[in-house]
């Protein structure tokens, strides 16, 4: 189950070019399929947040006139999403809410307070990510929803991806990507990538729809994400590169990635 496949544009050659050819496949199946195992995190990720930002607007006002805009998500040593609200101010962090969500996606609010260094380095993590990619996008550019990880190095990966916009549009077209270091004070990898514009399409209509990525030899974890998170919205998402078409489909319970090698003429 959601393992990728090849085929070949031009069916009348597919055996001889995806099974006869010498050499390694024009398309690497092991980084695509570990750029969607982090799509999909990201995706249960974004899953927590806005389940538990609708129960933060439920709580009473006194509260919520505490909060600034600190927030994010994180898993425990034992696997449960947790997720944070408050205030980042002077190198505090002033927590007001805490949330827990469980395997039945059952949001509890929680009296326990998490580590304060903890919560300081993500905070910090979080802010040197959203400043470069507003530094790089500009004040008109579209909403951006913010993601971070720690890794088991005691790093943190930061990701920035369009959100889904108040005007119902489904945008791409710019992904920032960062590792930041532990102790969260400078970025120490920059795998972000911007096209010259972004893109959108409005949803409520489920058609077909294709991602231009024709600049690109592969698809980009962007891409991936905007396919694996608007999966409901549309009939179908392609994601067009330069050598390869990628296409999810749906089998029952399951998911598929059929891609497509273009025939080099």
């Amino acid at each position: 189950m959601k393992k990728s496949i090849q085929l070949v544009l031009s069916i009348a050659i597919a055996a001889v070019v995806a099974f006869g050819q010498k050499g390694p496949l024009p398309f690497d199946n092991s980084v695509f399929d570990s750029n969607f195992e982090t799509a999909k995190w990201l995706a249960e990720y974004d899953e927590v947040a806005w389940k538990t930002s609708d129960v933060v607007m439920a709580q009473d006002k006194k509260e919520l006139a505490r909060l600034g805009t600190a927030w994010f998500c994180f898993k425990d040593s034992k696997d449960a999403w947790h997720a944070v609200y408050g205030k980042f101010e002077n190198s505090q962090f002033e927590l007001v809410f805490h949330f827990t969500m469980d395997a039945k996606k059952v949001v509890t609010r929680s009296e326990e307070k998490p580590d304060s260094g903890m919560l300081v380095l993500y905070a910090k993590a979080l802010g040197l990510g959203q400043a470069k990619v507003k530094e790089r996008v500009g004040a008109n550019a579209p909403a951006f929803n913010q993601y971070i990880r720690r890794n088991s190095d005691q790093t943190f990966t930061v990701w920035l991806f369009p959100a889904f916009q108040t005007n119902g549009l489904a945008v791409y077209g710019g992904e920032g990507i960062f590792t930041i270091d532990s102790k969260a004070e400078k970025i120490t990898k920059d795998e972000s990538y911007y096209q010259p514009g972004f893109r959108g399409f409005p949803t409520g209509n489920p058609r077909e729809i294709w991602l231009n990525y024709r600049e690109l030899k592969a698809p980009t974890l962007g891409a991936i994400f905007f396919v694996w998170y608007y999966r409901e919205y549309f009939t179908s998402i392609n994601i067009d590169n330069a050598e390869s078409m990628s296409t999810l489909i749906k089998s029952g319970n399951s998911h598929l990635w059929v891609h497509v090698v273009k025939d080099k003429k």
